[in-house]
């Protein structure tokens, strides 16, 4: 009668290490042998013994095995390597959240909101406060919104925030809209600086190179699209300002087209380009937009953002640009090409209506023109 075992050696990954999964029925004498000659231990979750891949030796376990058991490593021959799975994110429902908020806080929102309104604030600020703040106040239905501390806020950070691994832009945007909140509706300061806000990341531009640009702008078929995409290239527009470009925008007579009411309120004048103009024309006599530059589907209501994002998207795929490029890289390569070209960064400054030098100075960095000029000291050297 057969008594020995069967024992299976399988490749496993366990409390941030490789490592050797011991399985067999249960044997007490396996169990002994394990214990006297490896220092295998138990494990209750994986429900097997095991040993840190580092330490195992199959020559020497078998050796020691083989009389006891029938032995299979079949599995542990392979160079694989067992790779750990990476946390599940637990899913986060906002409108869960939302739904919980009670009528007083309701009214308090809503009068935060129309303040904003009154404000000028723009409409991705206010509906990325007020989102922030239905979700925040959902967190804490049972307390009253002057009942809120700083203690909460941490809570609500540690509890819901990086619970649910939510983006640092979320964090911030929490706290900026609680501060807010807070100030106007109770003139009361939060003391927002004794709460940790995660670090910003400094990632610089992405930025498509000209041989992209050509081979994007070759693979849009369409031409009120293709006039779309060059003119955010042409004048480093943003989306937004695409957006609600008018036809009254454009002088001829002056050679200048205004971005009226951009990001922080401000206008600024560029320069028309020549070329771009030449196409404009040709653009205008066909599609004969009557408002906006860039109509949709309806006569005098400018394009969807949708439907241009949908576009930028697809025509990515036809020219077969696999980097993770968004519209916005349009403006950053607008902005890096004028500084390859040798362009003051004063100048660059103006166009892009930046307020801060320093917001533009990051073009710097992405510049591969500017970086070819400097004169290595190495060749210098008679060596």
């Amino acid at each position: 009668m057969n008594t020995r075992s069967n024992i299976t050696l399988k490749k496993g990954f366990h409390r941030n290490q490789n490592i050797v999964r011991i399985e067999f029925p249960y044997d007490q004498k396996v169990i002994d042998l394990l214990r006297k000659e490896t220092t295998s231990k138990w494990s209750r979750t994986m429900g097997c013994w095991y040993l840190p891949e580092e330490d195992f030796n199959l020559k020497r376990f078998f050796t020691a095995f083989k009389p006891l058991a029938y032995i299979d490593y079949s599995e542990i021959k392979t160079n694989k390597k067992i790779q750990p799975r990476a946390p599940e994110k637990i899913h986060f429902k906002a409108g869960e959240f939302k739904r919980r908020v009670d009528s007083e806080t309701i009214i308090e929102i809503n009068r935060f909101k129309s303040w904003m309104q009154q404000k000028r604030y723009s409409n991705n600020t206010i509906k990325t406060y007020i989102h922030q703040l239905e979700i925040f106040f959902g967190y804490y239905n049972q307390k009253k919104t002057d009942e809120i501390s700083v203690s909460d806020i941490t809570a609500f950070n540690n509890g819901l925030i990086l619970k649910h691994q939510l983006s640092p832009t979320f964090q911030n945007q929490t706290i900026s809209a609680l501060k807010k909140f807070y100030s106007v509706r109770y003139n009361r300061d939060l003391e927002t600086e004794n709460i940790e806000r995660p670090r910003k990341s400094h990632t610089l531009p992405k930025v498509m190179n000209k041989k992209e640009l050509q081979t994007f702008f070759e693979n849009i078929k369409n031409t009120k699209h293709k006039m779309a995409f060059e003119t955010i290239y042409a004048y480093g527009l943003r989306r937004g300002e695409l957006l609600n470009l008018k036809l009254n925008h454009i002088d001829t007579k002056r050679g200048m087209l205004s971005v009226i009411n951009a990001k922080g309120k401000k206008d600024r004048s560029l320069p028309i380009s020549k070329r771009w103009l030449e196409k404009v024309k040709t653009y205008y006599h066909t599609y004969k937009p009557e408002t906006y530059l860039i109509e949709g589907q309806y006569p005098g209501k400018s394009i969807a953002a949708a439907s241009l994002q949908q576009v930028f998207e697809n025509t990515l795929k036809k020219s077969n640009i696999t980097k993770p490029y968004t519209i916005h890289c349009l403006r950053h390569s607008f902005a890096t090409h004028l500084l390859e070209n040798g362009t003051d960064l004063r100048y660059i400054q103006e166009l892009l209506g930046h307020k801060s030098s320093r917001t533009t100075e990051i073009y710097t960095h992405v510049s591969n023109e500017s970086l070819k000029n400097i004169k290595n000291p190495f060749d210098e050297l008679e060596i």
